[in-house]
């Protein structure tokens, strides 16, 4: 990233956004700690693609929506954001893209459509995945080493990285998350790097395509320390710590509004199909 973005970016503003009130330094502990907080801190939304609008990728965009404003965003916005933060930390970041695989036949079934980030600690040669953008129960609570076979408890979540057969230069490594019955391929990714123009096409596609999932019904997720609530179309759904789900299906596009207000802490844009 330049300097001048660096410069610009409002660091102070993003992590009392998020809570974070620990060290500044570029170190594992601290991106950890940053990236937790951002999950807990920033709603996973699609309100903007259900008014048919590609979320801006801009910085101060962003800034204004998801640090200044009561929103949220998708993948794209979470991890551009993060990115910035994590560069103006002092880490190194390189942009990912990834086949969201979960589900599943052949993983070159799907397009890859996900954003996320590879960290890189000064002094640490080894890079961790870091991605708080995946809107899913499966997504990773806090980095992890770019280490195939080894599990990882991130934030009271199982995961581990392997790699998969397929056609190419690069390892395909896969992440894949731990649930009651054994482990499920999240998404599938190589590392060569990805430029802000690349994200602005596939945003596009999913921001506008009436084929997108996120242009169709709403899908809202918040994770607390205590439970992971989704909200996809009109079921309500909270998974706690301890694995107890409870569902609701709501019933009037009021109850869907007091929903987003109060349970996700979103300011709902007008022009929003929510019904």
């Amino acid at each position: 990233m330049s300097d001048s973005v660096s410069v610009q970016f409002e660091l102070d503003a993003y992590l009392r956004r998020i809570g974070w009130d620990g060290e500044r330094r570029a170190d594992a502990a601290t991106l950890r700690g940053v990236h937790l907080a951002h999950i807990r801190a920033i709603p996973f939304e699609n309100l903007d693609p259900l008014r048919g609008k590609a979320p801006s990728l801009d910085p101060g965009d962003l800034a204004a929506k998801l640090v200044h404003g009561r929103r949220g965003g998708y993948c794209y916005e979470h991890n551009t954001l993060f990115a910035h933060a994590l560069e103006a930390l002092g880490f190194g970041v390189t942009r990912l893209t990834a086949r969201v695989v979960v589900g599943a036949d052949r993983f070159d079934s799907r397009p890859r459509t996900h954003m996320a980030l590879l960290a890189e600690v000064p002094g640490d040669p080894q890079p961790y995945l870091a991605d708080v953008g995946f809107g899913a129960i499966g997504s990773l609570l806090e980095p992890v080493p770019l280490t195939a076979g080894a599990e990882f408890h991130d934030a009271g979540r199982r995961h581990r990285l392997v790699h998969a057969p397929h056609r190419g230069p690069l390892e395909l490594w896969v992440l894949e998350a731990y649930h009651g019955d054994g482990w499920e391929a999240q998404y599938a990714f190589t590392v060569e790097p990805f430029e802000q123009p690349d994200y602005e096409v596939v945003n596009w596609y999913i921001g506008t395509s009436p084929r997108s999932p996120f242009t169709r019904s709403p899908y809202v997720q918040r994770v607390t320390a205590d439970s992971h609530l989704l909200l996809n179309g009109r079921l309500l759904t909270e998974t706690r710590a301890d694995g107890t789900v409870t569902e609701r299906k709501l019933t009037k596009e009021e109850e869907v509004r007091r929903v987003l207000a109060e349970d996700f802490g979103l300011a709902v844009p007008d022009g929003v199909a929510l019904w």
